[in-house]
């Protein structure tokens, strides 16, 4: 009779996502195009003015998509071409396997959906967990990187983990069960929280939950997604740490002191030791959301970098 009810239970959990992921695909539908790449597609938004010189490209942290840096985007925009990308396995963008949680891998299929754009140089704009890719643009692709900005990101190996449930998601078996069933009716009570958790001590912006479609986050896909990417962070960012030196583009990186999701004395810190002539601003009493928080520092550091890079830009063409 236990097992009866524990198999109905689970089927009415997997229907109620079923409908509650169809329901979510509606409300926040994609708004941009998808571009082929090698191993899959990315979904990405392409705005404002073709003006000759490097296009600015926004990529999101873990637990996101796009959409959660679109208003730094929109503002870059009125000036500049800006491109907004959902990471592979995250917003749009389908994700074919575990290889693709790989900073490496993510890195490189930006970049191979940039030529495909048509964009030549760019300055590369990351927050949080995409500091990992972020890191390896200029490395692994220097001819498309003008310069880097890093906000809050997450650069280095730190001490604990990234929660038991990101574990038990990403495992064999149990993982899918759980992302089919529990996570998208229990999750939506946790997704406001979760996300003011990022923005203390700034208060989160009312709107910003639904403005960034961070329920997209509790699809079944998208979350065991997230959880690989997390699991497997740690020992991709160990593994790349001793390349550090050799990143020869401008780079600044923004950091709240304030931050208790990525610590700017772990990550911002000896990254910008390590850089050559790496810029590191670090933000009294700011949280993790940086681009909200001093949205305008952030605009002004990436206008100053587009306007040092134009000379060289121009002598390229």
């Amino acid at each position: 009779m236990m097992i009866m009810l524990t198999l109905a239970t689970l089927a009415v959990l997997a229907l109620a996502t079923l409908a509650g992921t169809a329901w979510l695909e509606r409300r926040y539908a994609p708004d941009g195009e998808m571009v082929a790449v090698d191993g899959g597609a990315l979904h990405v938004v392409d705005i404002g003015p073709r003006d000759g010189g490097p296009a600015i490209v926004l990529i999101h942290g873990a637990s996101a998509n796009l959409r959660s840096m679109r208003p730094l985007g929109d503002e870059l925009a009125t000036t500049h071409r800006v491109i907004l990308i959902d990471r592979p396995g995250h917003g749009y963008s389908p994700r074919q396997d575990g290889a693709q949680s790989s900073p490496t891998t993510q890195a490189a299929m930006i970049d191979a959906a940039l030529r495909r754009l048509g964009v030549d140089r760019a300055v590369i704009v990351v927050h949080s967990l995409a500091g990992a890719l972020g890191a390896l643009m200029p490395l692994n692709h220097p001819k498309r990187v003008a310069g880097l900005v890093m906000l809050a990101p997450v650069t280095h190996p730190w001490r604990g983990g990234v929660g038991s449930l990101n574990k038990i998601i990403a495992t064999p078996l149990i993982g899918p069960l759980l992302a089919r069933t529990i996570v998208l009716p229990l999750g939506l009570g946790f997704v406001t929280p979760g996300a003011r958790t990022a923005f203390a001590p700034q208060p989160m912006p009312a709107d910003f939950v639904d403005d960034s479609a961070t329920p997209l986050l509790l699809r079944p896909q998208q979350f065991r997604a997230n959880a690989f990417d997390l699991v497997t962070l740690k020992e991709a960012v160990r593994a790349q740490v001793s390349r550090y030196p050799q990143i020869a583009v401008p780079t600044v990186v923004l950091h709240g002191d304030a931050d208790t999701i990525a610590s700017v004395d772990i990550h911002s810190r000896p990254f910008v030791a390590a850089v050559p002539h790496a810029k590191l601003i670090v933000l009294p009493n700011i949280g993790h959301m940086v681009q909200y928080a001093a949205p305008g520092l952030v605009v002004r550091e990436i206008d100053a970098m587009l306007a040092a890079a134009r000379p060289k830009a121009a002598v390229l063409q």
